[in-house]
């Protein structure tokens, strides 16, 4: 059963957000886990939004840690990556592009998640 989240952004924006699932990513040499949330502003028009996860992100994050990012973990860090777009990004149009967590991106991210 999904469960309807919402999150007030420092857009000024409230989203309401769905947790779909997660599904192995592959395109242009790129590789990664995309996690698929179903997002709205308004609770009337509803958009599919990907946040997908770089495998060379983790590993990297991995290897300099010396212990794996749990199932768990990483959907955590998806959802903080959904947290920064929502807040970073001017409003609900400019949702529509994916979310991409980049090597660059992971360390801020997990140390906000205290792992």
């Amino acid at each position: 059963m999904r469960r309807l989240k919402t999150y007030s952004a420092q857009s000024g924006y409230v989203y309401q957000y769905f947790y779909e699932g997660h599904r192995d990513f592959q395109s242009a040499g790129a590789d990664g886990c995309e996690f698929v949330f179903r997002i709205s502003a308004d609770r009337k028009s509803w958009s599919e939004l990907s946040v997908i996860v770089d495998s060379p992100a983790i590993r990297s994050w991995e290897e300099a840690h010396q212990r794996r990012l749990s199932a768990t973990e990483r959907y955590a860090v998806a959802k903080i990556a959904l947290f920064q777009a929502f807040d970073e990004r001017p409003g609900p149009a400019q949702m529509r592009d994916p979310v991409r967590v980049r090597t660059a991106d992971i360390d801020g991210i997990v140390e906000r998640l205290g792992l």
